[in-house]
């Protein structure tokens, strides 16, 4: 039986599990968030890899409303002191937005490794295609 590569598994089941997009073996993490230089398994150097700050975007805006909820319904239902919120929102938080940071991180390398994802670059005058002339009253 054929190992099926990495670019023909989901970008997601790479990504969360943190592994390799090229061979789906090598680790992709030497830290917790830290990329490793290069695949353990394959080589693959991961210094194409820039999530820059996707992941933490991603975690932000996705859990912000769960927390804020949850510290609008106890701040609404019981009307606690301050220090209430600190020992219950803050950790849920906090619990809500760690340990995905990791996977969504994953996710973001494997998507720009299969898609073959660049830096994006402006094209020169003298590179672009010639601009389209629409004549009026016609689509």
């Amino acid at each position: 039986m054929t190992e099926q590569s990495a670019a023909e598994q989901s970008i997601w089941r790479v990504g969360i599990r943190g592994r390799c997009p090229r061979c789906g073996r090598g680790k992709l993490f030497s830290g917790f968030l830290k990329l490793a230089p290069k695949c353990n398994a394959c080589g693959l150097d991961f210094s194409f890899a820039d999530p820059a700050d996707g992941p933490a975007f991603f975690v932000m805006m996705t859990m912000a409303f769960p927390a804020t909820g949850f510290g609008m319904w106890i701040e609404l239902s019981y009307d606690p002191p301050l220090w209430v919120h600190f020992v219950t929102t803050l950790p849920f938080l906090l619990l809500s937005c760690i340990p995905i940071l990791r996977p969504i991180k994953g996710v973001l390398v494997a998507s720009q490794y299969i898609n073959k994802a660049e830096e994006g670059r402006l094209v020169q005058p003298d590179e672009a295609p010639p601009a389209r002339v629409q004549l009026a009253g016609r689509s």
